[in-house]
């Protein structure tokens, strides 16, 4: 359980026993749990190290610290290390983004299907999501920017995704965490989980995509113009710098139906986010269209964190954030 904070479960196994018996020596911890010896203190250095407790290999006695101070730093540092790794696959994805559309329109436009195909028109994408949707054998992976669906896409979405899910697909979805905001969104994603279904949600979506048996990739021409059409990618390099893409934002996110966890500085993800913005000068308006929420929520959300923040410019906010290691 707490291995994403750097403790593997037999120190997680050790600590919890110290805090049952504190004071207790690695010998009788050993006993307690049936472990070899020589592991537990392994475990207890490890701990020692994380700052939870105080070990005196010699003597082999350990007490642990206040929890809540050590886990309060190791929570701080994963949620950092999320935010650059976050950080990082996004712009993978925009650079991503931007070769293939480089790809798309250079000489070799459409000669080789096998590697990159362009598809033009609205209708078109449609019909090629529904065609690879549809011939699914294992996996299907979703990037889904904005917050509220278009019904219309829901709609045709549903017998696809029954079919898909009935012969043993498995269908995997990110959304934007504004999806909260849309009770038909909700709606959709909540029958869709109960088929069998898995989402989850982040405050900010780089680009719309669909990942096919990890063989073939939908992306846009363009993620700032649906219009301008798509690219089918088969390139196996590319579809797997995609798939990595999903998997690193599928492992910062929260999973449909949990609320999002707030850090050691009782920051949402979303506000997290809002701070990032705000700190390299982003407009409200600008906010507001990146986490797929209104301009007053974003208001509220900007006055909130500048209160707790003692800052009198949302600028300033995200500058003291920084300085103050909300980030």
């Amino acid at each position: 359980m707490l291995e994403a904070l750097g403790i593997p479960e037999p120190a997680e196994a050790v600590y919890r026993r110290l805090l049952a018996r504190p004071g207790c020596a690695a010998a009788e911890l050993a006993d307690g749990l049936g472990r070899p010896e020589p592991e537990v203190r392994e475990s207890l250095a490890h701990l020692a190290d994380l700052g939870l407790v105080l070990f005196d290999d010699p003597s082999g006695t350990a007490e642990p610290l206040t929890p809540d101070v050590g886990f309060s730093f190791l929570l701080a540092r994963a949620e950092a290390e999320l935010g650059r790794n976050r950080r990082r696959f996004e712009q993978a994805g925009r650079t991503v983004a931007g070769l293939l559309a480089s790809y798309g329109d250079g000489p070799g436009a459409g000669v080789r299907y096998d590697v990159v195909d362009r598809v033009t028109g609205l209708d078109r994408v449609r019909e090629r999501l529904e065609d690879l949707a549809a011939n699914a054998r294992t996996e299907c992976l979703s990037l889904l920017t904005g917050g509220a669906q278009l019904p219309d896409t829901m709609d045709a979405s549903r017998p696809l995704d029954r079919l898909a899910l009935e012969r043993g697909v498995r269908i995997r979805s990110i959304y934007q965490e504004s999806l909260r905001n849309d009770p038909p969104t909700v709606d959709y994603v909540r029958w869709y989980r109960d088929l069998g279904g898995e989402a989850r949600t982040v405050p900010v979506v780089p680009m719309l995509m669909v990942v096919v048996d990890r063989e073939a990739a939908l992306v846009p021409v363009d993620p700032r113009d649906g219009r301008a059409g798509a690219l089918e990618v088969r390139s196996p390099g590319l579809v797997h710098a995609l798939v990595v893409l999903f998997d690193r934002l599928w492992e910062s996110g929260t999973p449909f139906g949990e609320a999002p966890r707030r850090d050691a500085h009782d920051l949402s993800p979303q506000e997290r986010e809002l701070l990032l913005l705000l700190g390299i000068g982003c407009t409200d308006d600008v906010a507001a269209r990146r986490l797929g929420i209104s301009l007053r929520t974003v208001r509220r959300m900007s006055s909130d964190l500048m209160n707790r923040l003692g800052a009198r410019s949302r600028f300033e906010a995200g500058v003291r954030a920084a300085k103050e290691g909300w980030l």
